[in-house]
């Protein structure tokens, strides 16, 4: 490994405790995932000079401790599951434990090339919230299920628990864009989010608390933070199907939900590659993907010019 001029420093994260390793080996830190020992955490880093800090997404259970370390004043570099794996493969490491994990992790932080900003903060609260809604909506569709197998009285409590969750999930996106409004910035960018036709308020809420960097970055990149794009399986001997790797899973459905009635419904370039696709002869799951690729990147896009949607239909 080669000397890193910035002390880099990786936590393998797990629902009572965080394993900490220095990059290039050295020392090493256990502590219980906790508010209290978060602070220990932080004078250890501090004690070896560490600047930047690498973690991977662990099912939320690293939230509390990225927030804790950025408020704090450390580069905080959250990494998918599958970027870290995809760095062992290469170096041909194969061993794993949560202690290799996190000196796994440190070396990944330190030979990463480029670190992005660290998020608008005051977005994390908002995406908890959004994190709740889309519980709510789980828990709608599986009262739905348990209906369609029920008679008499059993459903006619499910029916009353969904007209329940429907009323706490309108009220509770109701709380939710009031939050968002309360900032001007955020207000403007939902508007324009909401403005393309085929993404309801619903959807461009969880665009935005969702992709921070919506509007920043390129077509490309957006897709493949909403796990929209396809990768190729190529090789000198064979092609591939292309498929869908990584990305933000809640996002990735609710785009794809919202794509799915914008292609038959809402948005006439939509339906229009929808059709092309299947008359190409694609199948109709990836026909419906490739629409909600494209819904993302018209919310991209209408950030980024600072101007709401307009259908190049309504435009001849």
């Amino acid at each position: 490994m080669k000397k890193h001029s910035t002390v880099c420093a990786g936590i393998d994260t797990g629902k009572r405790k965080l394993d900490v390793a220095l990059a290039g080996g050295g020392a090493r830190l256990e502590v219980a995932n906790s508010a209290e020992s978060h602070g220990k955490l932080v004078a250890w880093l501090r004690q070896h000079q560490v600047r930047r800090v690498g973690i991977e997404a662990s099912g939320g259970y690293e939230q509390a401790v990225v927030s804790r370390l950025r408020r704090d004043g450390f580069i905080v570099v959250v990494f998918q599951p599958i970027q870290v794996r995809a760095y062992a493969r290469f170096h041909g490491r194969r061993a794993k434990n949560d202690k290799i994990d996190a000196a796994l992790i440190a070396d990944c932080t330190a030979d990463a090339k480029k670190i992005h900003a660290a998020p608008d903060p005051r977005l994390e609260a908002l995406a908890a919230h959004q994190t709740l809604i889309d519980q709510i909506v789980d828990q709608i569709a599986r009262c739905k299920n348990y209906r369609e197998s029920s008679r008499g009285l059993q459903r006619q409590f499910w029916d009353d628990e969904i007209k329940r969750l429907r009323g706490l999930f309108r009220q509770q996106l109701k709380q939710l864009v009031a939050a968002i409004r309360q900032h001007g910035d955020l207000a403007k960018r939902l508007d324009l989010i909401a403005s393309v036709d085929g993404i309801a308020l619903r959807t461009a809420v969880a665009i935005l608390v969702r992709v921070p960097e919506i509007g920043r970055n390129s077509r490309e990149q957006i897709a493949s933070l909403g796990g929209l794009a396809p990768y190729d399986n190529d090789s000198s001997e064979q092609t591939g199907q292309r498929h869908l790797e990584g990305g933000r899973k809640r996002l990735r459905n609710n785009v794809y939900n919202a794509a799915f009635a914008a292609s038959f419904h809402w948005n006439a370039e939509l339906a229009a590659l929808y059709r092309r696709l299947i008359a190409a002869g694609k199948e109709h799951k990836v026909a419906l993907v490739a629409c909600a690729r494209k819904l993302l990147i018209y919310a991209n896009a209408v950030v980024a010019r600072g101007t709401p949607w307009v259908s190049r239909a309504a435009a001849h």
